[in-house]
């Protein structure tokens, strides 16, 4: 195809200051973890919230969630790091890329219930807070990996096709020079995801964690979709990539909190300020 047409890799993903090394993987995560924190303070104090008590919390949810998201791609990866010809110390090296996102919520709630129990703030306010803004976090820190060149998908000849240098092209795609830009899919979809929320929440004033599992069921049914598009090398369980299960998993399980917390809203006042949500 004529690369013209194509979406160019960056040629670089790391700066240099000095002796010190940025890089663009670590700049993506980090204006994610700003975008979240700013959207949800902002959410949250509309619900009646104490101002600040957002920052407060992800002195110790993003730790935790970061932890928690390299803990999980080690693990679910783990023939990239263990085994012959591979070195473990590799599992260290998160500023490489290799974030599992569900590891990354799962402890990042964790941190985050631990911090509201610190607090004193409720948790569930605290996450139907944060759903949109994690929506928008994900989607900024999608391009770490268009900086690294990692995690694209099959080869493709459409005019937005991203082009990957030779160099990070997997085994047996060496001939081709475009791919699915897998990451503009996710992030596109997280933004839908979260402009939808927002309207939703504007509209029926979801609350007792609705707004959470809403944003668990939409983000699980892109990111399903868009994993069975992905070559990289992962672990399957049958007919479907690992990640394709713990979506479907996940979007059942956060239908069945939507559905079960919905008989909760009835039995409760809405909590003050939050149609003014946004």
């Amino acid at each position: 195809m004529d690369l013209v047409s194509s979406i160019p890799s960056p040629a670089e993903s790391v700066w240099h200051l000095g002796p010190l090394p940025i890089r663009a993987y670590a700049l993506c995560i980090m204006a994610g973890v700003v975008a979240a924190i700013v959207i949800g303070e902002r959410r949250l104090v509309a619900r009646g919230g104490r101002p600040g008590a957002i920052s407060d919390i992800a002195v110790w949810a993003v730790p935790a969630g970061i932890i928690g998201g390299r803990i999980y791609h080690v693990v679910t990866d783990a023939q990239l790091y263990f085994g012959e010809g591979r070195d473990p110390w590799d599992a260290l090296k998160i500023w490489e890329g290799g974030l599992g996102i569900w590891g990354a919520i799962g402890f990042g709630a964790l941190g985050a219930w631990v911090a509201c129990r610190r607090y004193g703030v409720e948790f569930l306010r605290v996450a139907d807070a944060l759903a949109p803004g994690l929506l928008v976090a994900q989607a900024i820190g999608r391009f770490g990996n268009y900086f690294n060149q990692e995690l694209f998908g099959r080869p493709t000849d459409l005019p937005w096709g991203l082009r990957i240098d030779p160099a990070h092209r997997p085994d047996g795609y060496e001939q081709f020079a475009t791919f699915h830009p897998t990451f503009l899919y996710e992030a596109v979809w997280n933004l839908l995801a979260a402009a939808l929320i927002v309207w939703l929440d504007r509209r029926l004033v979801l609350e007792h964690g609705r707004v959470f599992a809403l944003y668990v069921m939409l983000y699980t049914l892109g990111r399903g979709w868009i994993e069975t598009m992905r070559i990289d090398t992962v672990n399957h369980l049958g007919p479907f990539r690992l990640n394709v299960w713990t979506s479907i998993a996940l979007f059942v399980a956060a239908l069945a909190y939507f559905v079960w917390a919905r008989r909760r809203s009835y039995a409760e006042p809405p909590s003050a300020g939050a149609d003014a949500a946004a």
